[in-house]
């Protein structure tokens, strides 16, 4: 058995709320901030390989108004790392313990991947990453799916993917792979376990 992983959400905790709470006066107007204007929708684009200065560009022309705030966005994106989570980091020590080969399956902006490996060590561990920025695809697509597979020799039915969003499980089951749906990190190593029997 081989595992795929995902990294936000699974090692992990990132939100812009956490960053922005501080630049906003009010919660209203950074619920606007990042629902209406850099919000998930835009900031995909960029995990699919767009630039950040085509990303910022774009809503600077829309939204004059938070150009300054638009522009923090990026810049301050390892701020919006709260933590990691310590759980799934040694889950994924304890699999290359046992000589299982672990892999990276991530939607990231290439550009703001830059440096992670090095601030975050627990990354050099996996056998092999694929940031969906450097290759211009995104989970859920199949293509990316494909990739992995062909990049890292995996055989679905013998390869275990983990991510927190629901539409990229349903798409690995879509192949064949065996998954987890992780709604929480604390729980990584009891639905590893169900794989390792």
């Amino acid at each position: 058995m081989k595992f795929l992983f995902d990294l936000g959400g699974v090692f992990f905790d990132w939100d812009p709320n956490y960053f922005f709470k501080n630049i906003f006066n009010t919660d209203e107007e950074r619920n606007y901030f990042l629902d209406e204007v850099c919000n998930d929708e835009w900031n995909i684009k960029q995990d699919c390989g767009r630039s950040i200065e085509d990303a910022e560009l774009e809503l600077i022309s829309k939204f004059p108004i938070y150009e300054n705030q638009i522009k923090m966005y990026y810049k301050n994106h390892r701020k919006m790392i709260r933590k990691t989570f310590d759980t799934s980091i040694d889950a994924l020590k304890n699999l290359k313990s046992l000589k299982i080969n672990c892999y990276v399956l991530s939607n990231w902006s290439a550009e703001t991947f830059e440096g992670m490996i090095d601030d975050y060590p627990f990354l050099k561990l996996f056998n092999g990453l694929i940031i969906s920025g450097e290759h211009k695809l995104i989970k859920p697509d199949k293509a990316i799916y494909e990739l992995a597979i062909s990049h890292f020799n995996l055989i679905p039915e013998k390869t275990v993917f983990i991510d927190d969003k629901i539409e990229n499980i349903i798409a690995a089951e879509k192949l064949n792979f065996n998954t987890i749906h992780l709604v929480d990190p604390q729980k990584i190593q009891i639905e590893i376990r169900k794989f390792l029997v």
